[in-house]
C-alpha cells in the first residue's frame, strides 16, 4: 500500500518517461561451445601457425601427423614441436605422442591419459644371460 502510493507520487512528479536502457535477450546469442577434434598434417614449420590458432580458440583437440616433416627434417620437427608445446603449456593444455607419427594436443579442460612406463624385468635377462 505505502509502496504503491510512493510509486504513484514519484511517477506523477517525474512523468512517465522512456527508460534510458534497452533490454537485450542474450539467450539467442549464446552459442554452445562444442569441442572439435581436428586433424593436422605437419609438413613444414609454417604448418604450425594454423595449429596454434586453433588451439588458442580453446575448443580444439589437435591430432597432428608429424610423419612428413619427420622424414624430411628432424631439426625442423623439434622446433615445431617445441613451439606447439610452449603454446600448450601457456594455455594449460596437454600434449602427448601416440606411436611414432601422431601428436595429440588438448585444451586445459581435457587431459590425456598417459600410462605408466613399465621397465623390462631383469629376471628374463638373468635367465638368458646366466
Amino acid at each position: 500500500m505505502v509502496f504503491d502510493r510512493l510509486k504513484k507520487t514519484f511517477s506523477g512528479a517525474l512523468g512517465e518517461a522512456e527508460p534510458d536502457y534497452i533490454e537485450i535477450d542474450l539467450g539467442r546469442e549464446v552459442k554452445k561451445a562444442k569441442v572439435m577434434v581436428r586433424p593436422f598434417v605437419l609438413r613444414s614449420f609454417e604448418d604450425v601457425t594454423p595449429i596454434l590458432n586453433s588451439l588458442r580458440e580453446g575448443y580444439t583437440i589437435a591430432v597432428i601427423d608429424i610423419k612428413p616433416i619427420k622424414s624430411k627434417d628432424i631439426i625442423e620437427l623439434k622446433r615445431a614441436i617445441s613451439k606447439i608445446k610452449k603454446t600448450a603449456d601457456a594455455l594449460e593444455g596437454s600434449i602427448a605422442g601416440f606411436g611414432e607419427s601422431i601428436i595429440i594436443v588438448t585444451p586445459q579442460f581435457a587431459d590425456i591419459y598417459k600410462s605408466p612406463v613399465s621397465k623390462p624385468s631383469n629376471s628374463a635377462n638373468k635367465i638368458i644371460g646366466g
